[in-house]
């Protein structure tokens, strides 16, 4: 079957077939038709249909193109004499969907290199190369999406099924991170770690990153904080169980002997990007990742982005933003983006002044922003004193939780090797420390010594 009858195929079904075009003309457009006769025919069907929400009889068609004044008589009789060879005929529904899809993207993908050409050419005014790898992205993502809706009462099935499937998480190398997640972070996720300056925000999203290389997971780390040689040093020391010190006195052979031990061990790819401090948004990790999957094949299961608080917004530009806005609003983009690309993100943020000298966070210790907190899926603070310091310990609080009871180990104990830049789990007997401040809202006579943990508690 020739690209030209397909094309004679689609608007036969159009005018004829109901359920096929409410089905496909969303997708269809008029540039995917090469013949300016078939591009007319289509253009008015689809006036036509969005217009009176059924389809357009051949006389209907008529009457309406015949008032156009952008087609002159000889066009008109060319469509007319088009719309006679038009007839109803019977024809496999799936097939045809299948057929339109392909049609669809191939002339999607045609008409892209075409305006990359034009690009080159310098015949395109508007739009410079750079413009090309997006062009190329859209084009090949090209695909039908019948999905309006989830129908209660005709989907029950569906949902049945959705209740006993297995969701796919991420799971951590520390037990009770595994534990308070119930497995590990789902995608569509944005998980966000609160501390003070020093206390190990770029350090824990070091080792997770480190962590998730290991299980054979492609992993995207963006930094605006630091260089991608620093990020690059950090997971270095955690995967080859080195200080940082040793990794610049290690001589070359052994360090490369043990890259390939790494690289034997897993099939995932570890990218570290760097972008200048408040610079970049939602969208340059949009045209980051198209980036990667056209020209290296890649796409990331997990991303880290260090840290929230010095991206900037798609959104709102200049300085006039107030810090709850602003801050907010960069959260609600990275979720949206987590959603788009069906995967988790990581981030960090900044406790307040208060919270920077207090031995146990609230979400009200949050720099900047409360909408932080109400956009993230799960939130936690990372503590740390000179006690914790001295046993080369942190504590980790939830603050909020999508995926399980925040009020069970609400607090607990993770050991810290800041020289390898490793996190690991304590022996149980170190929980001790942290149990009588651990509440459960299950008893309704605890007494809350913050605000902040009543706050949390009645929340739930």
């Amino acid at each position: 079957m020739t690209s030209e009858r397909i094309e004679i195929t689609i608007l036969r079904n159009l005018i004829f077939n109901e359920d096929y075009t409410r089905k496909v003309l969303p997708f269809l457009k008029e540039i995917y038709f090469s013949d300016r006769n078939e591009q007319v025919l289509y253009k008015q069907i689809e006036l036509f249909v969005n217009e009176y929400k059924n389809l357009p009889t051949k006389e209907a068609l008529l009457i309406e193109l015949n008032q156009r004044k952008d087609i002159n008589e000889d066009e008109f009789k060319a469509v007319k004499e088009l719309m006679t060879t038009l007839s109803t005929e019977d024809v496999d529904g799936q097939w045809l969907l299948d057929t339109t899809e392909k049609f669809c993207k191939d002339r999607a993908v045609h008409n892209a290199v075409l305006d990359g050409i034009k690009i080159l050419d310098k015949k395109d005014k508007k739009r410079t190369p750079e413009a090309i790898p997006s062009i190329l992205a859209d084009a090949l993502a090209v695909s039908f999406d019948n999905h309006i809706g989830h129908d209660y009462l005709e989907d029950a099935e569906k949902r049945y099924d959705w209740y006993h499937t297995k969701e796919k998480k991420y799971q951590f190398d520390l037990s009770y991170m595994n534990k308070i997640t119930k497995g590990g972070v789902p995608s569509k996720t944005l998980n966000i770690a609160l501390a003070g300056t020093g206390v190990g925000k770029s350090l824990f999203m070091c080792h997770c990153a480190s962590s998730f290389l290991a299980q054979g997971q492609n992993v995207l780390y963006i930094t605006l904080e630091m260089a991608e040689e620093r990020i690059a040093e950090r997971i270095d020391a955690n995967l080859l169980d080195v200080t940082i010190d040793d990794l610049h006195t290690m001589p070359k052979q052994l360090y490369e002997d043990k890259i390939g031990k790494i690289r034997n061990k897993t099939s995932g790819k570890l990218i570290i990007k760097e972008y200048p401090t408040a610079s970049a948004h939602a969208g340059h990790f949009r045209a980051l990742l198209n980036e990667l999957a056209l020209k290296k094949s890649y796409r990331p299961d997990v991303i880290f982005i260090d840290y929230l608080n010095i991206c900037t917004s798609s959104r709102f530009k200049g300085g006039n933003i107030n810090s709850y806005t602003l801050i907010k609003s960069i959260a609600e983009e990275l979720r949206g983006l987590a959603v788009e690309f069906n995967l988790p993100i990581f981030s960090a943020t900044q406790t307040t002044r208060t919270g920077f000298v207090s031995t146990d966070i609230g979400l009200e210790d949050t720099s900047e922003s409360f909408g932080l907190p109400a956009t993230a899926d799960f939130m936690f603070a990372l503590i740390s004193n000179e006690e914790l310091e001295s046993l080369n310990q942190m504590k980790v609080k939830q603050l909020k939780n999508r995926y399980n009871d925040p009020g069970i180990n609400r607090s607990f104990i993770i050991g810290v090797d800041r020289a390898k830049m490793k996190l690991y789990d304590v022996e149980n007997s170190a929980q001790n420390i942290v149990q009588s401040s651990d509440t459960k809202k299950s008893d309704p006579d605890t007494s809350y010594e913050k605000f902040s943990d009543f706050k949390l508690w009645f929340m739930i």
